[in-house]
């Protein structure tokens, strides 16, 4: 997968069963979930993480809603359940932009995901993993699979909904789904449909995983071998280089070789190196199952579909909202963004997240986002 792979990378990165269930608690469907495309997934429950306490009231509850490979553990350390740092530090805490001495914060892996979520990766009803016998599933079956969390905590409605890029499809579609449940909301990075560009950067990555000699059409869960974690790893390769910005690249790494390495003699220019890192990191917390569910669930994105088109859709939307998007996002442009403040009912204007990493400016530009996030829980 990369020059390096010490220790052996396992067939998954997925949580099962029987690993240390870290800060994660459950949530258990009580009905089996009607799915968008027909048929319905039973013994669903979603694995999701909380910070602060719940009013009185119930009204102070903030939903939080990751990206593609992100998960429940928005901030926390590294550590046993945990394969990796919160993703989103600096946001959750007291005093900080999700004060959680006023808010009660929530946040589930996705269904379909792999900490801990029913996923490709989970135990299905018969004992054995799902695999391909998982479902296709849409960005809307994981928001009604989420409305769980509401009975799980006695809640009314969310104080706001947030969630960039993946997180934002699904945030705009519990405030579209669920208008009266969902007070504020902010929309980071994200569109009100997938553009044909969007899947076609998919479409590269789907392929390199189920190209794997070890993917075995999805059931690669209890077979010996590595697992698809080379077809993983080159869709990590390809999803990377359209997260980050150009000028970001160049002036990070350049034409510069990596260290001890002559490209010229067959070694690997310091920003192949640095692609290599994140493939191997990745193989070590995610699944390839997962990655594959959730990616053509985004790319079915539209929240107009059965709702009379995007412009009659996003009228739907009652929330207090708030869209931002990052100044050289090239993966999900501004345009989008402003599609979304033009068609929402009362939404200000784009904000403009200025950063050099291209899409990942959501993710990684805390003090920005910080601001945002006060603003709208503010008004």
């Amino acid at each position: 997968m990369s020059h390096d792979t010490t220790p052996p990378l396992p067939a998954t990165g997925a949580w099962r069963e029987g690993d240390p269930p870290g800060d994660r608690r459950w949530v258990e469907l009580s009905e089996p979930l009607p799915l968008e495309t027909g048929g319905e997934l039973p013994g669903v429950r979603l694995a999701y993480e909380t910070w602060g306490s719940l009013n009185e009231d119930r009204s102070n509850a903030v939903l939080v809603l990751h990206a593609l490979t992100g998960d429940s553990h928005v901030v926390g350390p590294e550590g046993p359940g945990h394969p990796s740092p919160g993703w989103w530090e600096g946001i959750i805490g007291p005093g900080l932009a999700l004060d959680t001495d006023r808010y009660f914060v929530v946040a589930p892996n996705v269904l379909g995901g792999c900490q801990g979520s029913t996923g490709p990766s989970s135990t299905a009803p018969d004992g054995r993993p799902w695999g391909s016998r998982f479902p296709r599933i849409t960005i809307r079956d994981t928001v009604r699979a989420e409305f769980a969390l509401l009975r799980e905590f006695g809640i009314h409605s969310w104080a706001a909904v947030l969630g960039g890029s993946m997180g934002g499809m699904r945030a705009l579609e519990w405030a579209a789904t669920y208008p009266e449940r969902v007070r504020r909301l902010l929309l980071l990075a994200s569109p009100a449909a997938s553009s044909a560009q969007q899947i076609a950067w998919a479409a590269p990555q789907l392929h390199a995983i189920r190209s794997d000699p070890y993917w075995h059409g999805g059931d690669y869960y209890d077979r010996p071998g590595p697992g698809p974690v080379t077809g993983m790893g080159i869709a990590r390769r390809i999803a990377h280089i359209t997260y980050r910005g150009a000028t970001e690249f160049d002036e990070r790494f350049g034409r510069n070789p990596q260290d001890g390495e002559d490209p010229m003699a067959g070694g690997r220019f310091a920003v192949e190196s640095y692609l290599d890192h994140h493939a191997v990191k990745l193989a070590r917390r995610f699944d390839a199952g997962s990655y594959v569910v959730l990616t053509q669930a985004m790319n079915t994105h539209d929240v107009g579909r059965g709702r009379g088109g995007v412009a009659q859709a996003l009228r739907r939307v009652t929330a207090r909202t708030m869209v931002a998007g990052v100044s050289s996002d090239f993966l999900y442009p501004l345009a989008q963004q402003q599609e979304l403040a033009d068609g929402i009912p009362g939404a200000d204007e784009v904000r403009v997240i200025e950063s050099a990493s291209g899409h990942d400016g959501f993710l990684t530009e805390i003090d920005q986002v910080s601001v945002l996030i006060k603003e709208l829980l503010a008004q």
